[in-house]
């Protein structure tokens, strides 16, 4: 019983926040006949507004996000062809990451050349972990695979930090553009509180990713105890 209730309480906290993100993202799915447009069609309008003609919208099998490199803004199937509260709070929180772009914001720009780094340094941290158990069989030097765990945890970290830079990022596009743009004639009264609900939900996929990389470099020091 002592083990289990600490197990529960990291297993709450880990996989609460997706649990909470997934759950309000289907409350708010349902079809609104009464929206003047799908998510896609409202990205592409508030991206014209803000004078960002020259980034697509485009159609993905999952996965919503803003593409600062092409640039574009991807949207899920569901999101680009829906019409609910999810679909365009959605779409308007992945326009605001352009208008961020647009607008060389700092913490925008941070995460862009963290995430590079990330992505360059993970793979040949994979490798290292990889190789750590049969160089320490045949150099016989525990030193050197702590080394290289250290090396990998340290990658993990990175993860953890860009997730946490990622935070006021996600927050500012939800509250600072994203909502703002949605109350001002496109939704009103008990819609614009549930474009908040989904809009804190989709910051928050963050949080869980964040704490799903604690979670890993635990299991790995565990494992290299």
């Amino acid at each position: 019983m002592i083990v289990v209730i600490p197990l529960l309480a990291v297993l709450a906290i880990v996989f609460g926040p997706m649990l909470y993100v997934r759950w309000t993202m289907a409350r708010h799915g349902s079809d609104r006949p009464d929206f003047p447009g799908t998510g896609g069609e409202l990205a592409r309008h508030l991206l014209d507004e803000a004078g960002l003609q020259h980034v697509p919208v485009e159609r993905v099998a999952a996965g919503d996000h803003y593409d600062p490199v092409a640039p574009a803004v991807r949207l899920g199937e569901d999101h680009f062809d829906g019409r609910s509260i999810t679909a365009v709070a959605v779409a308007a929180h992945e326009v605001g990451h352009a208008v961020q772009h647009r607008d060389g914001m700092a913490m925008f720009g941070l995460r862009m050349r963290l995430v590079r780094i990330l992505i360059a340094t993970e793979r040949t941290a994979y490798v290292i972990l990889l190789l750590a158990p049969v160089l320490a069989f045949f150099t016989r030097s525990p030193p050197l695979m702590f080394a290289q765990l250290a090396l990998f945890v340290a990658v993990m970290a990175l993860s953890v930090i860009v997730h946490l830079v990622t935070l006021p990022v996600e927050f500012d596009a939800s509250y600072r553009r994203a909502l703002p743009a949605l109350a001002a004639g496109y939704l009103a009264g008990p819609d614009v509180g549930r474009a908040r609900s989904v809009l804190r939900a989709a910051a928050f996929t963050y949080v869980a990713s964040a704490l799903m990389s604690l979670l890993n470099i635990a299991r790995i020091a565990r494992v290299f105890r």
